[in-house]
Parts: structure tokens; sequence; C-alpha cells
């Protein structure tokens, strides 16, 4: 078996391939079919509407979808995930409303833009059997030609815009089992998730906000048999309109995949939303609500706001402590402190958003200590005793490529982790940013080691093993010195214990993911490893992982490097931002080191005290192994 295609298999079963699936961290350079007000912005946004009144627009997958084995069949399962935002011209008024829609045509140039025909039908062919139309709507109108619920709602719509189905947008808490509401024109980051399972015929539809776990209970769940809707081959895709007032409508990402669960997201790579919006989105709120204050209300608040003041700010800064976290109470830090450190956690102090959660920059007070602090959600009561005692052990690490974990907050659904802060950002910026300067050949060389280094101790140099299992570029951290810091390390076991004891959790990235996990899911400092010969390939090469833009055989990584060794051009796989600014056998060792990292066979990859060795020229790198047995034997 050739290596690609031993790649592709991996691929397909960890839910990624090139004809029934895609994955969008992002829409730069993406081959979308594109319509009316829909494009894509230069940050990789794509944005179905616009500042214009009574138009509309779609964005469909190029190709269609095949959705049944023959026309006799029932309709194949099917799943999609996408996070989005929408910003309203008036905050307190909402807009037409977008669509996820699955349509026989990626030409609907013929349906209506007005505030409830969404821009899948227009007046002659609502309801329409002939239309073959599914679509999931989240609507800000509510239109009594439509019968909307509210203004604020998800509906299931078959062949027509009055919803078979429909719910007030919200979610169901795994913690308290309590209905919390959304509202969809807030302007905040919201994900979804629509899957369709062809044996039971359920349709799910799911929404939270962005960075909480996918809740277990859908906000929508019925039981429909598509047979007669769906045909065999359909256009996945996206429908926003704008009718009287109208909408920003944006897909940060999006992710679909036939007869299994789409590919999970990588949040920390989705692009930011424009930053005008989102500011005048905030002034917005102060000016819409204060005009229609009237001078009683105002004056019956001034009463009683002395009498709930301290009410309020209790609540505000209110923390849980059980009797079990005495012991750990050192390690404690106070909501107050750390809200009041963040600026009460303003977007202007956002660092970023990663897979965890959210991460703040903070000021502590006294000595004015720099801190990251990490907000993680998290409903499962039973794991929080066990992970707070995890990461207060994991605080006591010491080593200068590991980002010092100083200890935690805790609130209901949350825990708040305080971490050092790392001035330069993370190393992906640096990599795969345009924008970004380019990291010469000697700091890179430096940052391999610091992170080798680094992974050797959480492997060896403790009381216990400590497998990291999500190393790439972007979980490391740079100092003030540009000193490479492993991040986020024990986060992953945080969901693998508040998992089901029958699932298969494999946590990481794909492209990362050593083959076995696969297999067995289980994972060990062999498969970490793997992951860390892929980060050695992108430090070298200045490329993703996964690149689904590039050409076949280049999209994945260790693919392409391979193909190159092979044929004697390795070095051509170098950062071309490099220059001639490299030292040859460094780079020769770095590109070799990474694809005997990255071996199919746990076996085969050499241990990470063996690779600081051979970084440091402690011990001579082996002759590489012959291709024939790299992939598994047989070429």
């Amino acid at each position: 078996m050739h290596v690609k295609i031993f790649f592709c298999t991996l691929l397909l079963t960890l839910g990624l391939s090139t004809s029934d699936e895609f994955t969008y961290n992002g829409f730069k350079g993406v081959n979308l079919s594109l319509d009316g007000l829909a494009g894509i912005t230069s940050d990789g946004l794509l944005r179905l509407t616009n500042a214009t009144k009574h138009a509309m627009g779609h964005a469909f997958f190029p190709s269609p979808m095949r959705f049944k084995k023959s026309q006799a069949d029932n309709v194949l399962s099917f799943s999609t995930t996408f996070v989005f935002a929408i910003f309203p011209e008036y905050q307190m008024l909402g807009s037409a409303g977008f669509t996820f829609v699955l349509s026989p045509s990626k030409e609907l140039a013929k349906a209506s833009a007005d505030n409830y025909l969404l821009g899948i039908v227009n007046m002659t062919n609502n309801g329409n059997a002939s239309n073959h139309i599914l679509a999931v709507e989240f609507d800000t109108w509510k239109s009594p030609e439509a019968e909307d619920i509210n203004n604020n709602h998800v509906g299931i719509d078959i062949n027509s815009v009055i919803s078979n189905y429909s719910k007030p947008a919200g979610f169901t808490s795994d913690d308290d089992g309590k209905f919390q509401n959304l509202t969809l024109f807030s302007g905040e980051l919201m994900q979804a998730w629509i899957e369709f399972n062809g044996r039971n015929m359920q349709l799910n539809v799911t929404l939270a906000p962005l960075g909480k776990p996918k809740p277990k209970i859908a906000l929508l769940s019925p039981t429909i048999n598509l047979s007669s809707i769906i045909l065999d081959h359909m256009y996945v895709g996206f429908s926003g309109a704008g009718g009287s007032t109208y909408s920003y409508y944006y897909i940060l990402g999006w992710s679909f995949q036939m007869d299994v669960r789409a590919p999970e997201l990588n949040l920390s790579s989705l692009p930011s939303l424009p930053q005008n919006l989102i500011s005048s989105s905030s002034e917005e709120k102060q000016k819409t609500l204060l005009p229609w204050l009237p001078l009683s209300l105002f004056l019956v608040l001034l009463t009683i706001a002395g009498a709930t003041l301290v009410v309020v700010r209790k609540k505000k800064f209110s923390e849980i402590h059980d009797d079990w976290e005495l012991e750990f109470e050192s390690n404690r830090f106070p909501y107050k402190q750390l809200h009041k450190a963040t600026r009460g956690f303003k977007d202007k102090c956002l660092l970023g958003i990663g897979g965890f959660g959210r991460v703040y920059r903070g000021v502590l007070p006294g000595p004015k200590v720099e801190v990251a602090v990490k907000r993680v959600a998290h409903e499962s009561k039973k794991a929080v005793r066990e992970f707070v005692a995890e990461i207060v052990s994991l605080g006591k690490l010491r080593h200068r490529n590991l980002v010092q974990l100083l200890g935690y907050c805790r609130r209901k659904g949350e825990l708040l982790l305080v971490y050092e802060y790392m001035p330069n950002g993370s190393l992906d910026k640096f990599l795969f940013s345009e924008t970004k300067q380019t990291l010469d050949w000697s700091l890179r060389i430096q940052i391999i080691k610091g992170v080798a280094s680094g992974l050797q101790y959480l492997h060896e140099g403790w009381d216990e093993v400590v497998i990291h299992r999500d190393i790439k570029a972007s979980n490391v951290l740079l100092d003030g010195d540009m000193n490479g810091r492993i991040g986020d390390f024990g986060l992953a076991r945080l969901y693998d214990q508040g998992a089901a004891p029958q699932t298969s959790n494999v946590v990481g990235t794909l492209g990362f993911l050593a083959p076995e996990l696969a297999r067995t899911c289980n994972v060990t400092t062999s498969s970490d490893v793997f992951a860390f010969g892929v980060f050695l390939l992108e430090v070298a090469c200045g490329r993703r992982a996964i690149e689904p833009n590039k050409q076949e055989s280049e999209q994945v990584l260790v693919d392409w490097v391979f193909a190159n060794w092979k044929v004697g051009t390795i070095h051509e796989t170098k950062d071309l931002r490099l220059g001639e600014d490299y030292v040859l056998e460094e780079l020769d060792l770095v590109l070799k080191l990474g694809l005997f990292c990255s071996h199919p066979s746990p076996s085969a990859r050499p241990s990470m005290r063996q690779i600081t060795q051979f970084l440091n020229g402690d011990a001579s790198f082996p002759e590489m192994l012959p291709y024939e047995f790299r992939a598994g034997g047989v070429s």
C-alpha cells in the first residue's frame, strides 16, 4: 500500500475524505458556488448578505452530494456543523434570516428575498412538492405569512417557508436540564449541528454558543421520511436574505459528511469577525436602550438600585466552593480578581479562541503580573473534582519549555485556568500568517529543540507520564525571547473524563492523529511522537498539516514530504520564505526526523529522548527506513 493510499484510508476512518466530505476552517481560497450578495471576505469569512435591502445571497458546495444509492433507496445519513454570527441593521430588530439548505439545484435566482421567503422559494412555488428542498432556518423575523412562532427561532422547512417544526433559539444545558435562550441576531458566535440518521429517519438540529460542547439534547429532533423530498443527488449550502431591513450573515467554518458525523471544526483556526461590526453592535445596544427608558421607570430603578447593588455584585462574582477543594485553596484565584484583571473579559482583552475555550490577557494587581486566562466550559460534574486535582498537580510541572499553569477558578459550568502570559503568541501565527514577520532558521531550530525538550519532560521527567495529545504549531507559544513553550497540556483529559465510558473520544487535530488511534483510541507517548513529527514538518515547510486547497498530491503534508524524499527532492519542501538562510544539515535532519516520527508503525518511531539526542548531535541519525517497510511491507 502506498503512503498516499494509507493516509487516504486514515482520513476516511477519521471523517475526512475528498468525495462526500469537506471541512473549511475559514474560506480563504475555497471554491464555492456563490451568487447574489454572497462573497468571501479577505479574512476568509463567508458573508451571505451585506447592507443591501430586499436582496439575497447563496453559497453552495460546487458539486452535488449523493444522498441515495438508488432512486428506490432511503436517504443516507448525513451530518454538518458550522459556526455563524448575525449582525442586524438595528440591534433590537432582526431581518429575514438565513438557512442551511439542500436543493436539487444551486441556481436559486428565482427565489425571493422578501422578509419571509428566505431566498429559497418565491410566492408562486412556495409549498410545491416539486421543489425538493429541505432547509433549516435561523429566522430573526416574525412573519405572519410564514406562521412564525417568534422573531428568534430555528425551524425545519420542507418545500416551503412555513416550518414543519420550529422552536425558539436556544439549548438545553447538560448540567441542570434547563433551557437557555440564545438571541440569533446578537452578533455572538454560535455553532449549529444538523444530523440526519437514515436508519431511524431522525433529523436532529442542535445549537450552542461557540466554545460550548455540543448539548446532548437536540433543539429539534423530529422523525421525517425524506425519501420523497431528497433526490439521489443534491447540493448543500446556505441561503441568506434581507427584506425591509438588512443583516450581515457570516459563516466562519463549515464541515459536512455523508454517512457519519461531520468532522469537528478547528475553532482556533477560524477567521475573526470584522471589528467594526463588533464595536458598532456594542454601540448600537447603548443607543437603542437608553432613549426608550421612561422617566418614571428610571426613578423606580434609581430608588431600588441601592438595595439591589449588593445582591447583583454578589451574584456577578459568585463562585462554586465544595469541601473537597480546601486542599487546593492555595491554587485558586478569586473570580473577582480575574474579572478585574481582564477588565470584565472584554473583547479587547481577547487573545484568541481555541478548541477548549476563549483566552484573555489579564494583569493581576500588586506586582502587575501578566497572565492568560482560559475560560473552559464544562458541564460534567463527575469530572470536575478529578480534573481540578489533575490541573493542580500539573501546575507543579516546572520546565523552561512548558507554559506555567498558575492556578484555577471555578464557577457553575465553567473552569478558568490561569497561565503565564506569552507576549509573542502562538507559533502558527508566524508560520502561516502573511502579515507576521518570517522566522529565520536559527529561531526555528531553537523552537524545535525547546519543544522536544519540553515534550521529553512530559513523557519522562516527572512522577507520572503526561501525554499531551495535541502537539501542533498553534499549541506552541512564544515567550519574550522567542523560546517555544508547550501549552494546553492536560486539557484534553477534561473532555475524556466527561465522555460516556462506552464512547470513543479521540482528542486531537486531523493531520496530527497517529493512524493507530483510528483502531484503538488508546493514546500513548508514541502517538505524541507522531504529532511531533508532523509539527517538525510544519516548522520546516511553513505549511499546515492538511491543506485541502492544494493539488491532491500535496494536500497531506506528510505524504508530500515523503513523496519528495523518495525521489531525492526532500529539500525542495522547505519554506520558500527562508530563501537561502538555513543550515542544510539541520534542515535535512528536521525533515527526515519528521518522517521518522510520523512512521505508520508505533514501534518504529523513536522516543522523545532519542529525538532530543538527534537534534542536539548527541546521537547519529539512523539511515532512513526503506520505502517498502515504511509503507507497511507492501510496495
